[in-house]
């Protein structure tokens, strides 16, 4: 077992081209790692294993086949940080009695387990290296595919191989200066649930007082969606504190301007306020 310390910023298709350009100069114009990933995700017919707050997926990357199960983890300081149990398989079979000595042994049936989405994307890999740390960046294209529908798939991934945890966000925001991008906690995992129907993500009740995580939560969930964010129906007083707070109030002007006209999210990350933003709250 592993722990996994990652973030993950979304794009739109446009600007991949950016983040790819300026992930090129970071490493000094070095050719990235070219890897084809197809990945099947598992689950019981009831998804089981998706309300235990995991995710099951077998992973063929070139002639290699690797099992890997995730926990949800927790989010911090703009990061994901969760549990990873990972084995190389034979082929491109599950393997069941792997999975024997982890959490799910005593909490699903194993023997229901089924694939029930795929996200099959390529993958471009850089090594970004300072004193402080050693950083994988990678960015994403491809598709997610689940319920009999595809979409697209535009991602950058920062995960940090050793060092200060506090580069990878020194990372994400000198990117996002750059490069239109948005705070994403919504794993490929959740996305391609809520394609196959398997899953519901909720928005916090009416009325309450959002905290950085709250928000965060919640706009990744307009941003699944594909909704405009409901600003109106929030006490966002805290957000409005701390945006002061961290020297970012114009930012948090253009972004809840932005909110309150009622435009769906991804059609505000035509421009760089609003993943700034978010990783300005997420730094602290």
């Amino acid at each position: 077992m592993a722990t996994e310390l990652e973030i993950k910023l979304s794009l739109e298709g446009g600007a991949a081209g950016d983040a790819e350009r300026w992930l090129a100069r970071q490493s000094g114009d070095t050719s990235p790692e070219v890897v084809a990933l197809v990945n099947r995700y598992f689950d019981t017919p009831d998804a089981e294993l998706n309300r235990a707050r995991a995710a099951l997926r077998v992973r063929r990357a070139g002639a290699r086949y690797i099992q890997t199960l995730k926990t949800q983890g927790e989010f911090v300081d703009g990061a994901h940080r969760r549990q990873e149990w990972e084995w190389e398989l034979p082929g491109p079979e599950l393997d069941v009695g792997l999975l024997a000595q982890t959490p799910l042994a005593n909490r699903i049936n194993l023997a229901d387990l089924h694939v029930v989405f795929e996200t099959n994307f390529q993958r471009k890999i850089w090594l970004l290296e300072t004193p402080a740390a050693s950083v994988e960046a990678a960015l994403d294209e491809g598709v997610i595919a689940g319920g009999g529908v595809d979409v697209p798939l535009h991602e950058v991934e920062f995960e940090l191989k050793a060092g200060a945890p506090s580069c990878l966000l020194d990372w994400a925001r000198a990117l996002a200066e750059q490069v239109p991008v948005f705070l994403n906690l919504i794993s490929k995992a959740e996305q391609g649930y809520y394609l196959a129907g398997l899953y519901q993500p909720e928005m916090p009740p009416k009325g309450a007082g959002l905290s950085v995580n709250d928000s965060l939560r919640a706009l990744s969930v307009s941003w699944l969606l594909d909704r405009p964010f409901p600003l109106a129906d929030y006490d966002v007083a805290r957000l409005e504190s701390l945006s002061e707070a961290r020297g970012v109030q114009d930012l948090w002007q253009a972004v809840k301007t932005g909110l309150s006209q009622g435009r769906p999210l991804r059609s505000l990350l035509d421009q760089t306020e609003l993943g700034r933003w978010q990783l300005a709250l997420a730094s602290g």
